[in-house]
């Protein structure tokens, strides 16, 4: 599944693409993904301006005229590809995740202006599109969710308070987006290595100077990958030509049975699974 940098990444080529164009026309071709695709879908799109393409946490927002907003989650596969009219599109995927280019399979929705369409596809249908009428449903939309790792309110008072009285793992509660928005199990890895943390360390138990590491390093470690593009873990690049960089910046994750690149470390990295997801660390640096 696409984390926050990866999601980021496809806003940030979305929105370049389609801010302040408009759409001629919408074809829904499966309305059954997470949601079903309601049947006057297209009649938000229609005639109508994409003002621009904003994020929050995984979730995509365009912003349309007349104060409408379409939701897009990518869910487990879901791709969003960029096809030019009249032009040979040796690579579509605006992300980094399976096909470089449009497949033939599980096109579910295209949204086509004058010169390009933007398909979505998602063969696992996890993925879904959701309007929202006003802003103030919009906000409320997003109220289950935790602060985002670059909100002001992800600080020292909110985290620290939150793991008092918690008996839980700590990249447990870094997966839990009620927590904390747009952390997945790449990311919260690499945050607990750079941090020096154990996975399984009970989050009551960690002090405010380790609350204070998690909190620096959900930032650095995020931002990071943005810059470099996002992981690409199979080779694909998106439709600039680029693909992901940041997987060769992986301290500890997919690293197991390779040496610890702590200076002086010579342990190797670990893998365990729990709740069916893959857990990579150090047992020497990270207590």
């Amino acid at each position: 599944m696409p984390e926050l940098p990866e999601v980021e990444i496809v806003r940030q080529s979305l929105n370049k693409k389609i801010k302040q164009k408009k759409v001629k026309k919408v074809i829904v071709r499966n309305r059954n993904l997470r949601f079903k695709i309601p049947l006057n879908f297209s009649s938000y799109f229609e005639n109508k301006k994409i003002i621009k393409v904003e994020r929050f946490s995984k979730y995509l927002i365009l912003y349309l005229s007349k104060s409408i907003y379409c939701l897009i989650h990518l869910g487990m596969s879901g791709t969003i590809h960029i096809i030019e009219n009249k032009m040979n599109n040796i690579i579509t995927n605006t992300s980094f995740y399976n096909s470089p280019t449009l497949p033939k399979k599980h096109n579910h929705v295209e949204i086509i202006f004058e010169k390009f369409k933007v398909v979505y596809n998602d063969p696992r249908r996890f993925g879904f599109f959701q309007i929202i009428k006003n802003k103030k449903n919009l906000k409320e939309r997003f109220n289950h969710l935790g602060p985002e790792p670059f909100d002001l309110n992800f600080d020292l008072n909110y985290v620290y308070n939150y793991f008092k009285y918690k008996n839980r793992d700590i990249k447990n509660l870094l997966l839990d987006q009620k927590f904390i928005s747009g952390v997945g199990n790449i990311y919260a890895s690499e945050i607990l290595f750079k941090s020096k943390i154990h996975p399984y360390r009970k989050v009551c138990f960690l002090s405010k100077e380790e609350c204070k590491k998690i909190i620096l390093n959900s930032k650095k470690i995020l931002l990071k990958a943005i810059s470099k593009g996002g992981s690409s873990i199979r080779d694909f690049k998106n439709t600039s030509g680029s693909k992901g960089g940041f997987q060769n910046e992986f301290k500890v994750y997919q690293q197991q049975g390779m040496k610890c690149k702590n200076f002086r470390c010579t342990d190797l990295i670990k893998k365990k699974i729990s709740s069916n997801r893959s857990t990579f660390f150090c047992e020497s640096c990270q207590k």
